[in-house]
């Protein structure tokens, strides 16, 4: 892209506003153009500061930029990705677990030209699982484990009566499979959705998750069994501030998958 590439943020919470200081202090090649919120009021005085004021817009009307990045909640996330992909846009989504129900995008992204990039985020080793899975692949499985109240509103905790308040030592809540897995745990397992979008696919990636008191950082352990290698991952992501339930390393991935698309030298695939 020899162009300057506009960038919309749908979100400024614990990652959208992350990405709009770092596009406004900026990003060459990226000018962030606009962004969307729930609350004008508080992103009006976000942005006060910025030396580049973008617009701030309705979710559907981000698509009139070239990159459209979704850091919002997982229950607005069909209305970002549509408007973005119906109008032949790069559409980064940070609710990558919101993706796995809803593949029908991938096949009108095809349609309209749009390309749909999901970022490592805050994941490790997503460029071995992919070329791993150029060939044959066993087994994928990752185990999630988090404090308690990084957990908190998720749909399957309250489904299956669990009350996150009662633990008191490590405790597996959830068994299966990464479709299953996004679909009770939206907020939560971005991580897992990822993986299985670059591997073997969310019903044959298996999740562990745990809650667990007695520790601080949100953990992942990956393994791959495949026929060019065997990986062990782990990753200790420290929680945001404002959002326990996002790794503060997650914007810093977005923003990396950002300057690789106007990159002179990218380095990983």
């Amino acid at each position: 892209m020899a162009k300057e590439c506009t960038v919309g943020i749908a979100g400024l919470g614990a990652i959208g506003l992350h990405l709009a200081r770092a596009l406004d202090a900026g990003v060459p090649g990226l000018r962030l153009a606009a962004v969307s919120a729930k609350d004008r009021k508080k992103a009006e005085a976000n942005i006060a500061g910025f030396r580049h004021k973008p617009l701030i817009l309705p979710l559907a009307d981000l698509a009139a930029c070239d990159i459209v990045v979704e850091a919002a909640p997982a229950a607005v996330f069909e209305e970002v990705a549509s408007a973005a992909i119906e109008a032949g846009r790069i559409f980064i989504p940070a609710s990558v677990g919101a993706l796995l129900p809803r593949m029908h995008l991938v096949g009108r992204a095809k349609e309209t030209g749009a390309r749909i990039i999901v970022p490592t985020g805050a994941l490790l080793g997503l460029d071995a699982v992919r070329a791993a899975a150029e060939g044959h692949v066993e087994s994928v499985t990752i185990e999630t484990r988090k404090p308690p109240r990084g957990l908190a509103g998720a749909p399957y905790l309250e489904q299956a009566g669990i009350d996150l308040d009662a633990i008191r030592e490590p405790t597996r809540i959830f068994h299966g499979n990464a479709y299953d897995a996004a679909k009770g745990f939206p907020a939560n397992v971005n991580v897992a959705a990822a993986l299985a979008l670059a591997g073997i696919g969310p019903e044959r990636t298996m999740v562990e998750i745990w809650a667990d008191p007695t520790v601080t950082r949100n953990t992942h352990t990956i393994c791959v069994e495949a026929e060019a290698a065997r990986l062990t991952m782990t990753i200790e992501n420290v929680p945001s501030e404002e959002n326990p339930r996002t790794g503060r390393i997650t914007p810093l991935s977005i923003l990396a998958c950002l300057r690789g698309l106007t990159a002179t030298l990218k380095v990983g695939s």
